[in-house]
């Protein structure tokens, strides 16, 4: 049986993250994971740039059950230190609405960022590696794969959520938490798209490709001002995604299609100016004529303004600044970014990421109950927590 001080099941960002940070201090350390590549997910990330980190973040831009757990790691090991990582490997990058940044080329620079410094701190990556069973010892931990055995000192479950499946994402790292009498808080798909009801589809499929600003407004109150976008099978774009981390089944959400304006007032305004102007061009000046008519009825839309009651017209602006919609669901875990939910956080060190009643055994990144905002808050979750775990392994 083959001996490593540290094995980490995940060759994604937060194992392979980890992996360098623990080789660098000098530890054995072996990367395993069941993939024919290494960091899947981030090749195909951000349409394949990979939105690598944002020039700002904050811990209110993560959900999770303990909310102060993720400071510590945040604040240890920040964005501006993987941009300098970045900037070191001379890796070109740009920066887009709300501080996202991206890599110029590809993707496959921060992954070939992270193999290089794994290679230069003596990381071994072992890639098509099936996990049979994982056992504690008095001394860590023994491990049987496909490709023979291994025993450590120190194991970190970086395996990711449920999200993608077809790049291999398993409730394998769930699994393992149970096995050693860890809590797993129900999982969802975060970060992802609505679905339509039978009749909305009937109503709306045909917008499909539209892009609107938009302010989106969950139950709960928790709010994104980004574009709104159609697709065949319901709504997209990056508010709806960044909404869906706070909506629950059934729950109506709220849509502003003209944010930042009030509604009644234009409507008044276009009266006032134009009145013998049909809705139909009034609204198309405002949104796409298509959208327009979708949302109101031919016989209201052939109307002149000044034939509109003030009743009507207050309805109408209420349905452009607070469309109220109960979607059908989302699309699952297929499109997801992330997975919501995971390995509870209040049985991990916040300074180490190691469980508190396991000793030896670490759980890092998307596997355990952190999802970030869309905008690179995900991938700093996995450096930050990757760092932690690294620089605290034996």
């Amino acid at each position: 049986m083959k001996h490593h001080d540290v094995i980490i099941i995940g060759a994604g960002a937060a194992g392979l993250m980890c992996a360098a940070t623990a080789g660098y201090r000098g530890r054995d350390v072996l990367v395993i994971d069941n993939a024919k590549q290494a960091g899947r997910k981030i090749l195909i990330s951000g349409g394949g740039r990979c939105n690598f980190t944002n020039q700002k973040v904050e811990p209110h831009q993560f959900i999770c059950g303990n909310p102060h757990f993720i400071k510590s790691a945040l604040a240890r090991y920040r964005s501006s230190d993987f941009i300098e990582l970045v900037e070191r490997h001379g890796i070109e990058y740009h920066e887009r609405d709300h501080g996202q940044l991206f890599c110029n080329d590809s993707a496959k620079d921060i992954v070939t960022m992270l193999m290089t410094e794994c290679e230069w701190a003596g990381v071994k990556v072992k890639l098509r590696t099936e996990i049979f069973s994982v056992s504690k010892t008095d001394s860590g931990f023994n491990l049987s794969t496909s490709n023979g055995d291994f025993s450590c000192t120190s194991l970190v479950i970086a395996t990711g959520g449920l999200s993608m499946p077809k790049l291999g994402a398993t409730p394998y790292g769930y699994k393992l938490a149970e096995q050693f009498g860890l809590t797993v808080l129900p999982t969802s798909a975060g970060l992802v798209p609505f679905t339509w009801h039978a009749e909305q589809k009937a109503r709306f499929e045909a917008l499909s490709g539209i892009a609107v600003p938009s302010t989106i407004t969950a139950q709960d109150g928790t709010q994104f001002s980004e574009a709104l976008l159609f697709t065949h099978r319901g709504l997209s774009g990056p508010a709806v995604l960044q909404i869906s981390n706070y909506w629950q089944a059934g729950e109506a959400i709220s849509i502003n299609l003209l944010p930042g304006e009030n509604a009644l007032e234009k409507i008044e305004l276009a009266l006032k100016n134009h009145p013998k102007q049909s809705l139909r061009n009034t609204l198309s000046h405002w949104l796409p004529k298509r959208l327009v008519e979708a949302l109101y009825e031919e016989a209201q839309l052939d109307k002149a303004l000044n034939q509109l009651g003030h009743g009507e017209r207050e309805h109408l602006a209420q349905s452009l600044n607070d469309w109220s919609i109960v979607m059908n669901g989302t699309e699952g875990y297929r499109t997801a970014e992330v997975t919501l939910g995971g390995v509870d956080t209040n049985e991990l060190s916040s300074k180490t990421m190691e469980a508190k009643n396991v000793s030896g055994l670490y759980f890092i990144g998307e596997v355990m109950d952190v999802s970030g905002w869309l905008g690179g808050f995900n991938f700093q979750w996995a450096w930050s927590s990757g760092v932690a775990a690294g620089l605290a392994v034996l």
